[in-house]
């Protein structure tokens, strides 16, 4: 996103296609909150060897009812005072200059020739020509090109405004005069060519003649640009760093596209933020039509800064999008929001707000608030906003330090889903966890203190579904590990846990409950390494048996444990299930073992197989789910990682029979031409109780590719294979050279409910490079154009 000044009427913008005339840095655009989805996530590898996980870390998890956390917000330091360029940087008048030459002659009027690889320093400027001649009396220089001239005061002088000239007269301090034969190339990307240029006002205005200005590769043979402005004039304000053109005419292939009989102002590839327009954004689909976007870019200052969007679609829509943001020395905060009235809901109005902010405490709290809120779900899918279908507005606060955490939420949760009845659901839901980690003074080892309050409300005041609920727990974990005979690791193992519970609006429950669990069990590990033919081999086997006093939790509903994973992350656990509300209970033995290969070429494999063993079967776990019974499944998982860049993971749960009830591969392939994201993810719901999922065959993927130098390719699809269908679906394409970047793209929503329907978007953008900050860095090539002589 980029933010400039436009001078002139507003119909310039169509003159200069894909010109981004505005800038901005202020933050990355954060996402939008809890609960906001947004593209499919890059494909990330461990580095750490596959060995079998230890027991869950202590108090590793805030909350356990999954829900999101609101996003992160960042801000770009602001600017700073710098030295303007163009600028003599404070030295004396009378300072001397550095001359380098192959000869140099001093005649009797004071005059020096300076002949040969000339090379001139002078407070901060650079001069490399083949002559120059300097007035013994007024000091002026006449220079014989090539000349390349550094302006002065520039940090980076490679990277800033160079001036590329024939011939040139210029003042002493070599910054007003006259070149002819002049090149002004910005940040190395856009060249302006003209047949005179004039500096004045101590460098800092430069004004080109009958000029030419394009960041595209120019070679002798064909001169034509890709595509060039032609103007009267151009000047460049080497402290406002703006570009001024008189007259402007915009031209592709040498053809005249488009022309102004005005003057148009535009930032050089040096600016950041500058109120203006930013790039309009073209966009069709099913629902709206064709439509376009043109978002005008505010500074209010180097701290905050507001984006209006209009959009308007050939379905009558009229949309108005609004984007704050703001940052502070120890707070920052972004709002979007957009008002509508469209013809998919006829005599509606429709929109949204999601707004988020963080605040810097003293003693190291940081306080967090969010809003979420949409007139309905159809209008985020609309205008392609946010997949997320249930909003959370509320606040945050927490503090973290290296023994001590603590959390607390207040908020109001609203679902969008057809199937969800906002009267039901709970609705308003607080939390505080405060956690304390310590070492025990006589018996050692590692502890963790907590305790914790819950409250949630539904709004219904009907019985059973109008449930309400709080509870208070507090928990004491403790584990110690030592290193036995044979290098056999042993830990001990003990915790207890104790809640109360009221219920109310739920007659099937008590009012108050109260609960006490404790678990106590112990640990071996044998960690065991070798080596054979170069290859590095490692073999973990892992023995956990933990006793908690039987319990069936039937006082007590469960709401935040409904669900229940069982994978390498939680083999080793005293309790699988994510919440408070239910807990494992009984004698069991949890065993497994892995086996590592780190071979010398790079790659690696890992193997881990695992399952748990009860004394008696645990109520807790639904009948025929992978825990249930007396023998879990088998769980199996393999691990490929070819250390250049291919990466396989797979899992798999099945029983004796070796019927499997789950399995779940993922790839992942990252090459300079090719990245590969894709994961299938299938369940068996012949063994799963009611309120597990049900049948899941399911493909997720996303892949870029290298078509050709300058050409990336990216395509996403997610496909149903019980619903035999497509969920969604787009493609991608994007072509990059070193002056143009275009973009265009096609995606299918196929979803459909009573108030979303599926929806074909259609979307195309380009950029011109050498207007605002320099181009994006997007994977891929850039193609660039040789100059064959």
């Amino acid at each position: 996103m980029n933010g400039h000044k436009l001078k002139g009427w507003a119909f310039g913008l169509a003159l200069l296609p894909g010109m981004a005339l505005g800038q901005t840095v202020l933050s990355r655009d954060p996402g939008l909150g809890a609960g906001s989805l947004g593209g499919p996530g890059t494909f990330e590898w461990s580095d750490e060897a596959a060995l079998a996980p230890a027991a869950t870390p202590l108090g590793n998890d805030i909350l356990g009812d999954r829900t999101p956390e609101a996003a992160e917000l960042q801000a770009a330091a602001p600017d700073v005072d710098v030295t303007l360029p163009g600028r003599d940087t404070g030295g004396p008048a009378d300072d001397a200059a550095t001359v380098l030459a192959d000869s140099m002659v001093l005649q009797g009027d004071q005059t020096l020739i300076a002949a040969g690889g000339v090379v001139v320093w002078y407070q901060g400027a650079r001069l490399v020509a083949s002559r120059i001649v300097v007035d013994g009396v007024s000091g002026n220089l006449t220079i014989e090109g090539p000349i390349h001239l550094s302006r002065p005061g520039a940090a980076d002088p490679e990277a800033e405004a160079v001036l590329i000239a024939d011939s040139g007269q210029l003042d002493r301090e070599l910054q007003d005069g006259i070149i002819r034969g002049a090149r002004l190339v910005l940040a190395r990307e856009l060249q302006l060519a003209a047949t005179e240029l004039t500096r004045t006002g101590n460098g800092r205005m430069t004004n080109l003649r009958h000029v030419v200005a394009s960041s595209c590769q120019i070679c002798a043979g064909d001169p034509t640009p890709l595509w060039e402005i032609r103007a009267r004039n151009i000047t460049h304000d080497a402290e406002t760093r703006l570009i001024t053109f008189d007259h402007p005419q915009f031209r592709a292939f040498g053809i005249p596209l488009a022309a102004a009989p005005f003057a148009l102002t535009a930032p050089d590839p040096t600016v950041e933020r500058r109120t203006g327009f930013l790039r309009p954004e073209y966009r069709t689909t099913s629902n709206l039509g064709f439509g376009i976007k043109l978002p005008y870019f505010i500074t209010l200052g180097d701290h905050a800064d507001l984006t209006v969007t209009p959009y308007v679609a050939a379905s009558r829509t009229r949309t108005l999008e609004l984007r704050y943001r703001r940052a502070w020395a120890n707070a920052v905060t972004e709002w979007n929001g957009a008002i509508t009235r469209d013809d998919i809901e006829p005599g509606e109005t429709r929109g949204y707000v999601f707004g988020n902010a963080l605040v810097d405490l003293p003693r190291g709290y940081r306080l967090g608030v969010q809003v979420q809120a949409a007139s309905d779900r159809g209008y985020l899918l609309d205008y392609d906003i946010t997949e997320a279908d249930r909003l959370w507005s509320g606040f945050t606060l927490d503090r973290i330090t290296r023994e001590r955490l603590f959390f607390g939420r207040v908020g109001n949760y609203h679902s969008l889903r057809d199937d969800e009845d906002n009267s039901t659901s709970p609705a308003q839901v607080a939390d505080v966890i405060w956690q304390r980690r310590f070492t025990p003074r006589h018996i050692g080892g590692q502890a963790l203190l907590e305790w914790s309050v819950h409250a949630h409300r539904r709004p219904s005041d009907q019985d059973q579904v109008g449930r309400d609920m709080a509870r208070a727990s507090v928990g004491l974990d403790w584990q110690r590990s030592e290193i036995l005979p044979a290098g056999v690791v042993g830990a001990a193992l003990a915790s207890i846990d104790t809640d109360i519970y009221r219920i109310v609006q739920d007659s099937r429950y008590d009012n108050l409950v109260a609960r006490a669990t404790p678990t106590a069990g112990v640990e071996l590990r044998w960690p065991l390494i070798g080596g054979a033919g170069g290859a590095t081999h490692m073999v973990e086997p892992v023995a956990q048996i933990l006793y908690s006093p039987p319990d069936s939790d039937d006082d007590i509903p469960n709401e935040d444990s409904p669900l229940i994973e069982f994978d390498e992350g939680n083999l080793f656990s005293e309790n699988r299930f994510p919440g408070w509300d239910a807990r494992e209970s009984g004698l069991r033995a949890n065993l497994g073992v892995t086996w590592t290969r780190i071979d010398p070429t790079g790659w690696s494999l890992a193997l881990t197989g695992g399952r748990v063993l009860r004394a008696e079967p645990d109520e807790a776990f639904p009948e025929g789910s992978a825990l249930s019974g007396t023998r879990s499944d088998w769980l199996v998982s393999a691990q490929y990682d070819s250390g250049t860049g291919l990466a396989i993971a797979n899992r798999a749960l099945f029983d004796d029979n070796l019927d499997m009830s789950r399995n779940e591969l993922r790839l992942g392939w990252l090459r300079e031409d090719l990245q590969l994201s894709a994961g299938h993810l299938w369940q068996d719901d012949d063994n799963q109780d009611e309120a597990e999922l049900s049948d899941i065959s399911e493909l997720a993927a996303n892949i870029g590719w290298q078509i050709r130098e300058g050409w990336w390719g990216s395509a996403e699809t997610r496909y149903d294979f019980v619903a035999d269908r497509a969920q969604r679906a787009s493609l991608d394409l994007t072509y990059r050279n070193e002056c143009l970047t275009v973009e265009m793209g096609v995606s299918r929503r196929f979803t459909s409910s009573d108030s979303v329907r599926p929806e074909t978007s259609v979307g195309l953008s380009f950029r011109l490079g050498g207007f605002g900050t320099s181009q994006e860095d997007l994977p891929g090539t850039v193609a660039r154009r040789s100059c064959m002589r």
